[in-house]
């Protein structure tokens, strides 16, 4: 994955043209907000969104570390460039999907929230979202492009979800009884009407509250284009910022005003355009590495789980699993630092870019190549990005907090290390210098803090 400066894109001119129907979509109207009169609401639709970001940031993960990368994968030159350049665009998705995970994340502690990093284990189908929603985690091809243009869909747009994830069991929320007090699930039908009813959540309580009494939460432990790099990352500190960073999501990923041929939608249409263009001209071509997403223990919410039998590619993927743990740790303590120095908050989120981009990247293209073992002869391995309970990822106490981190990436690195010795894994040796230098970054924190007594 890129940095957050390499995700960025040009700023084109506008240029006032009619906006082209999707080819097979037929058009809606706009559904009007969801009902949002409590704080307690609005959070709850935050925290989905929160999980949506980081579930669908997964996705465009798993399917860019399945791409073929290697001239040994039996690619011709051409092949490969475009495979480059698909997998370009899917890491600028991605990246843009980072950003507006921390600005979801700005928007629940400016309500006085707390981060909200935890999410179902992959598949996520049935009840946990509205009956329509989807997540789950598929390599590159076909099916995996028309399920992010079904995500990322403008409100105007009716389109249906890959095939794959047409089977939806009967479940659904339990909506029957209007919410009083507590708050409850509602159906929201595309990311985007998912934000417009939280803009909508934040306006009826402004009408109500006033800001002072919305904003409540402190705008130092939000995150901002000085600490991240981002130009849209702002600060949510009044109603105005909040509906700018609700804005700055909508557009990146459906368009603005339904314009969506430069927005995530128009991007990833171009992409299967063109997927589909050089499948017709060479039925053999396959870009990507039929893997599967397999967990190393079968955790209790997917009971019908692939489980990897193969011992090597088990540490593998245990090795990924702890490297997402340390990511979600380092991004957890980077919300909920409190007398920590700049320079400490500068170099918590640089620990969480360089294992995303240095260390779970390659990992996870690792993992494509590995066998899933035995049970499964023939198929390929993908990581799962298994979640841990968040009293693993919360690190509420800056001195423990610091000492986990550094803690958990030794041992990290020391993995990498005894794993690297096998056939295959010379790229798993070369992370360890990588972690280890992460962690010393760390260590010269709590050094500096004990030097000053």
């Amino acid at each position: 994955m890129p940095s957050p400066a390499e995700g960025q894109r040009p700023t084109a001119t506008p240029v006032e043209r009619p906006v082209p129907r999707y080819p097979g979509a037929a058009a809606t109207t706009t559904r009007p907000p969801l009902p949002v009169d409590s704080r307690e609401q609005l959070v709850y639709l935050l925290t989905q969104a929160s999980e949506l970001e980081q579930g669908i940031l997964c996705e465009y993960l798993f399917a860019l570390y399945s791409l073929k990368r290697d001239p040994q994968d039996g690619l011709g030159a051409e092949q490969l460039a475009q495979v480059t350049r698909w997998g370009r665009t899917l890491s600028e998705i991605a990246v843009q999907e980072m950003l507006h995970l921390t600005l979801a994340t700005n928007l629940l502690i400016a309500v006085g929230a707390t981060p909200h990093f935890h999410r179902p284990n992959f598949p996520i189908r049935c009840q946990w979202y509205p009956p329509d929603v989807q997540v789950a985690l598929v390599p590159f091809g076909e099916a995996a492009l028309r399920h992010f243009l079904y995500l990322e869909r403008p409100d105007q747009v009716d389109l249906r979800d890959a095939e794959l994830f047409s089977t939806v069991c009967e479940c659904r929320p339990l909506t029957a009884a209007p919410a009083t007090l507590m708050a409850a699930p509602q159906d929201y039908s595309t990311v985007g009407h998912l934000y417009r009813s939280i803009a909508h959540g934040f306006e009826r309580l402004v009408e109500r509250y006033g800001e002072a009494e919305v904003f409540i939460g402190p705008p130092g432990a939000q995150a901002t284009s000085k600490l991240l790099g981002w130009p849209e990352l702002v600060a949510v500190t009044d109603l105005a910022s909040a509906k700018a960073a609700i804005a700055t999501i909508v557009e990146q990923g459906e368009g603005a005003d339904g314009d969506w041929r430069e927005a995530h939608f128009g991007r990833l249409a171009g992409v299967l355009e063109e997927f589909l263009a050089a499948t017709r001209a060479d039925p053999g071509f396959s870009p990507a590495r039929p893997a599967q997403p397999a967990f190393v223990r079968r955790p209790p919410d997917q009971p019908l789980a692939t489980v990897i039998s193969d011992p090597r590619t088990a540490q593998v993927a245990e090795l990924f699993d702890a490297a997402h743990q340390a990511v979600l740790q380092a991004l957890s303590r980077l919300f909920l630092h409190d007398d920590e120095t700049d320079q400490e908050v500068a170099t918590l989120a640089d620990t969480a870019i360089e294992l995303m981009a240095g260390v779970l990247r390659p990992l996870g293209s690792v993992l494509t190549t590995l066998p899933l073992g035995p049970d499964h002869p023939g198929e390929l391995a993908g990581p799962a990005f298994f979640m841990v309970d968040p009293s693993q990822v919360l690190l509420p106490y800056r001195p423990a907090a610091w000492k986990v981190m550094v803690q958990r990436l030794d041992a990290l690195a020391d993995a990498c290390a005894r794993l690297g010795g096998g056939p295959g894994l010379d790229r798993v040796a070369g992370l360890e210098q990588a972690v280890r230098a992460i962690a010393a970054k760390l260590q010269a924190h709590l050094d500096e803090r004990a030097a000053a007594g």
